[in-house]
């Protein structure tokens, strides 16, 4: 079998390493963005300077909150969580550095391997 096709069994497998790569980068940069943001709030709202900051982090924000929900379904399908993970992936994009929590939860969970989708008999046979 080449290398470039999937195993029988495991859909996607070709992007399972880069989506699980995509997805923990766009996790720390969307918590970078919120920080951002959340100064930039402070700055209009609070102190009410100027707006640039809401004006800049804003839509980078929004771009990395879109992506971060995209790549988070790709990954639910690929790496077959559970909805339960799923929801809380999305969930965590909603509140401030809670990716950042998510991607450590679910990697030490075994959510963020390569491995982690493909079934437990196929599993147990590589180990043999």
């Amino acid at each position: 079998m080449e290398q470039d096709q999937a195993a029988p069994g495991r859909t996607g497998a070709p992007l399972q390493k880069p989506a699980l790569r995509v997805f923990r980068v766009l996790a720390v940069a969307e918590a970078f963005s919120w920080a951002a943001l959340l100064v930039g709030m402070y700055f209009k709202w609070i102190a009410g300077t100027t707006e640039i900051g809401v004006q800049v982090a804003g839509p980078i924000h929004g771009a990395l909150f879109v992506g971060y929900g995209i790549t988070a379904l790709v990954l639910w399908r690929l790496q077959r969580w559970p909805f339960v993970v799923a929801l809380f992936a999305g969930i965590s994009a909603v509140f401030p550095f809670a990716t950042l929590w998510f991607e450590r939860w679910a990697g030490k969970r075994g959510h963020l391997s390569a491995a982690s989708a493909e079934p437990a008999a196929v599993r147990e046979a590589s180990r043999l």
